[in-house]
């Protein structure tokens, strides 16, 4: 097994060069991986730019004479994610370690995010002070900051490559203390603050029957995180109580997690249950930050950092047209609970968000198209009420229950 490791050979031959040598100092094999395309390498490489392009579905020679340096990036990008996932497939990658400015931090993390979890992903960029979510997304990856620009050796940059190096060796060298005869069967879920109660109690059951419940805030990054662990087929069922992310996508909130959220149980077939928790509220940040198109919406000042906007009418209808279409097309069993008492602690009667009409659009809309199919389960509760966390729980476990060699 080795160490991919992914540089522009044309641009950064010579610091690729030194990592290669300072893991290899350590015991590592090394199979060099040349993004570069533009220009031609200075230092040879195991697998070179026209392997790369031929794997995205081109060659070198015809990127090169298009020219077009972002869509150049594009197709490295894609055919060393294709060639990372072949090596891996193949039982040959220990590690994934990369290091460039924006081209190559954008090439070298696309391939990190096609590997599995636990494979070490460490990416030397100079963009790693800054926002890293586009390249770290909800993988495993270790951004670890160049500090200068990664053009030619000097003492700041040896030291930081080198570190790098050893940072890498230490991971795959080290051995784990983490005792693997405890592992139980995982399940996901997903919470926010204002639905922590109803998870706690549903994870307290599911782990009395002995299973390991693994919770992801629902804040964007989380739920992409948890959709990733299900694609890749970790998670024996879900507990997603917590849909928010939705909201904020369809409004333009700051915690959305993309529009493929939802996606990955149902593909998966993993046995699911799905709440609709907290749509009732998109997020902002500090009040001066909403849109001006919603000034005149109902806003609730969580904290000085964070601003809650209620979801409308219209805007629940169109989220449960939306969670109708997604688990229309789910593979495995999946169960809706609808607790008509409040679908966060704020939208109970009495709180600042509550709202029979828009609740009701939503819980309406999303009854009517979904499919027959899919068995539907209205509980009169609020969705921390014990009785509503205990019904999800023992749906889930339901479910998977009528799921084959589950």
């Amino acid at each position: 097994m080795s160490v991919i490791l992914i540089a522009t050979l044309d641009t950064k031959g010579e610091e690729a060069g030194f990592v290669r040598d300072e893991l290899e100092k350590r015991g590592m094999s090394v199979c060099l991986i040349d993004a570069g395309i533009m220009g031609n390498p200075t230092i040879p490489a195991d697998i070179t730019s026209d392997d790369v392009l031929r794997s995205a579905g081109t060659t070198l020679a015809a990127v090169r004479a298009k020219g077009d340096r972002g869509e150049a990036v594009t197709l490295a990008a894609a055919g060393v994610s294709a060639i990372a996932r072949r090596l891996y497939a193949e039982g040959k990658v220990a590690g994934i370690l990369g290091l460039g400015g924006s081209a190559g931090t954008t090439i070298a993390t696309a391939a990190m995010r096609t590997l599995p979890f636990g494979i070490p992903k460490l990416m030397i960029s100079t963009l790693a002070s800054g926002q890293v979510r586009p390249f770290v997304g909800p993988r495993d990856i270790m951004m670890f900051h160049s500090v200068t620009d990664i053009s030619g050796l000097n003492r700041i940059s040896r030291s930081i490559l080198g570190r790098a190096a050893a940072a890498m060796a230490g991971m795959l060298n080290s051995p784990t203390s983490v005792d693997r005869s405890q592992d139980r069967p995982i399940l996901t879920a997903t919470m926010f603050g204002v639905t922590t109660p109803c998870v706690e109690t549903a994870r307290a059951m599911a782990e009395s029957m002995g299973y390991e419940v693994l919770v992801f805030h629902a804040v964007g990054t989380g739920g992409e995180a948890m959709e990733s662990l299900v694609g890749d087929s970790l998670a024996v069922g879900v507990l997603d109580i917590t849909t928010t992310e939705w909201a904020d996508e369809l409004v333009g909130g700051v915690l959305s997690a993309g529009p493929q959220r939802l996606d990955a149980a149902g593909k998966r077939g993993v046995p699911a249950i799905v709440v609709p928790g907290c749509l009732d509220m998109a997020n902002f940040g500090e009040r001066q930050s909403v849109p001006e198109k919603y000034a005149h919406r109902n806003l609730y000042i969580h904290n000085p950092q964070v601003t809650l906007m209620r979801t409308s009418v219209e805007e629940c209808r169109r989220l449960g047209e939306i969670l109708a279409q997604k688990l229309n097309r789910y593979r495995g069993p999946v169960t809706v609970l609808l607790p008509t008492r409040g679908i966060s602690i704020i939208s109970t009667e009495g709180q600042p968000f509550h709202d029979p009409a828009a609740d009701a659009a939503l819980f309406d809309t999303l009854t009517q198209q979904l499919s027959p199919t899919i068995q539907v389960k209205r509980l009169d509760t609020a969705i921390n009420d014990p009785a509503f966390a205990t019904a999800c729980a023992e749906s889930l476990l339901t479910n998977m229950q009528r799921r084959p060699n589950t």
